[in-house]
């Protein structure tokens, strides 16, 4: 994934800052790189995380989707709107609702739980872009999950 491209995707995290009035528009990516930590109700699942991870915002709020080899998901979600800043220019997105997910020959069962957490993600840049998300329900189960994206410079690009 080229840096043009990473920023592209990642200015979609911060859409919600500059939508404004009632009618918000609906945008999902898929990124690419590496799980580096998946916990589902407090269960290690990092040996199954794929190495992609799903960011969408819609209807005010904003979504990252972690999938699994086995058919397991984890998407954290919280309202766009609320976006904090942690340093100049890393974002911090409050989470009010994780769903844990499993899909089999049956189908597909969602467990959507209110929860209290953070997502976290940097400004691209040349090298390594890392999305980090904790959140903990009510009953004190557990949910987190870390992404590393790859940027890089696009084919052509002037060196740094």
């Amino acid at each position: 994934m080229t840096i043009a491209q990473t920023l592209r995707r990642l200015a979609l995290l911060t859409a919600p800052l500059a939508l404004a009035g009632p009618a918000w528009s609906q945008a999902a990516v898929q990124l690419e790189g590496t799980c580096e930590k998946l916990v589902i109700e407090g269960k290690d699942a990092t040996a199954a995380c794929k190495p992609t991870l799903g960011n969408a915002a819609e209807r005010r709020r904003t979504t990252f989707d972690f999938t699994t080899t086995d058919g397991r998901t984890l998407s954290f979600s919280g309202t766009g709107a609320q976006q904090e800043r942690t340093e100049e220019t890393d974002p911090l997105q409050p989470i009010n609702l994780v769903t844990a997910g499993t899909s089999s020959d049956k189908g597909i069962v969602r467990n959507p739980t209110p929860a209290v957490g953070a997502c976290t993600f940097s400004t691209p840049a040349p090298g390594k872009t890392t999305i980090a998300c904790e959140a903990s329900a009510p009953d004190g189960r557990t949910f987190a999950g870390t992404f590393v994206t790859q940027a890089k410079a696009a084919s052509g690009a002037p060196a740094q």
